[in-house]
């Protein structure tokens, strides 16, 4: 790896807690690889379980699972920006010029393992993400930020609003969420969970018009903005019966189809009460703790076709589209941006209830 002798702010994930802002050198170009002046980074989920030492990235020696973050290591996957850099055969290889607006996919795909070589790159066998893996895979939370010859990146229209840009990732990984669930005229769909996935999957959901779209969550400010985008029914679980409600809007059968974007263990359990037979129940969620359930549900009671959403599959372009249109927004998602020196507090707002989706802005 090339580095400029300059040094650049950075976030730096040394081990759970021990994240720390430091000034580090510089990425430089290599053959084919792109360095990009960050615009902004987004604060996932996956992060703040990262920070708080999930076994799930972190790993477990019980379970012999060997720890996914390699450390020292720059976070953050949900990053877009300007293209400031180019190696040798860039511009060819990638498809972009100086000053272009960019985002890489989050996943660096190796190119020859079995998924890759199969039309899969997004299940790659080596599964470097932006954000995990020190060199290989440095993430967004720093001022400048290098794209692996290996990346798979998309130049961002300038029609793309600042804010929109900066949740294509999410937005993606929506997409592919909705897609996966197959969703028909004639399907009532209930998507569990109105976090920032799961609101990014009300608007791409409703895009589908689905007979009727319901949605569920503990925030009634987020079951607001749920109807904004298109939902038909909001449920808040905490009073509300949210299995009695949809067997009797569905005549004692359930939906359709289930969407589980909560990653907690109720989200599962209440998804397998309230789907219907021959249903589609779709799983889209990081978890910190493992789930229990009665699996003949699955097989011997329901015939239920489970289905499993990681990451954005090819939904890049697609989520660009859709926000260069005005047919999904960011608008009511994004709700607090901070300087990158800011970052302890943007990341105590974005564990709290306080926040949706919290930016990190180098330039803020």
């Amino acid at each position: 790896m090339k580095y400029h002798d300059e040094e650049m702010l950075a976030v730096v994930c040394k081990a759970p807690h021990e994240y720390n802002l430091e000034k580090v050198k510089r990425p430089a170009a290599g053959p084919n690889e792109v360095v990009i002046k960050i615009m902004s980074c987004g604060i996932c989920a996956g992060d703040m379980k990262g920070w708080s030492g999930a076994p799930r990235f972190w790993g477990d020696k019980d379970a012999g699972r060997p720890s996914y973050i390699k450390p020292p290591v720059i976070p953050g996957h949900e990053f877009w920006g300007v293209v400031c850099e180019l190696g040798e055969g860039a511009a060819e290889y990638h498809n972009v010029q100086i000053g272009d607006r960019v985002v890489a996919e989050q996943i660096v795909p190796c190119g020859r393992c079995h998924y890759c070589r199969t039309g899969h790159h997004w299940m790659c066998e080596v599964h470097d993400v932006y954000g995990f893996q020190r060199e290989t895979a440095d993430g967004g939370m720093a001022e400048y930020m290098r794209l692996s010859a290996r990346a798979i990146s998309h130049k961002i229209p300038e029609t793309v609003a600042f804010e929109d840009a900066a949740v294509i990732e999410p937005r993606s990984c929506s997409l592919h969420a909705v897609n996966r669930g197959d969703i028909q005229f004639s399907d009532v769909v209930v998507i569990c969970g109105a976090g920032p996935l799961g609101l990014f999957r009300v608007q791409a959901a409703h895009l589908k018009t689905p007979k009727c779209l319901v949605v569920m969550d503990l925030d009634d400010r987020r079951l607001e903005l749920s109807k904004q985008y298109g939902a038909d029914v909001v449920i808040n679980p905490k009073r509300e019966d949210a299995v009695a409600i949809v067997k009797k809007m569905t005549g004692g059968y359930g939906c359709d189809v289930y969407i589980e974007a909560t990653g907690h263990p109720s989200g599962v359990t209440q998804g397998l009460q309230m789907i219907r037979k021959l249903g589609r129940f779709v799983e889209f969620s990081v978890f910190s703790h493992e789930t229990t359930v009665d699996w003949s549900i699955i097989g011997e009671e329901k015939h239920l076709d489970l289905r499993g959403a990681h990451l954005s599959g090819f939904c890049y372009p697609v989520a660009i589209d859709l926000l260069n249109r005005g047919l999904c927004t960011s608008k009511g998602i994004v709700t607090h941006n901070y300087k990158l020196t800011e970052w302890e507090e943007a990341l105590k707002v974005a564990q709290s209830m306080d926040s949706i989706k919290v930016l990190l802005t180098p330039d803020a």
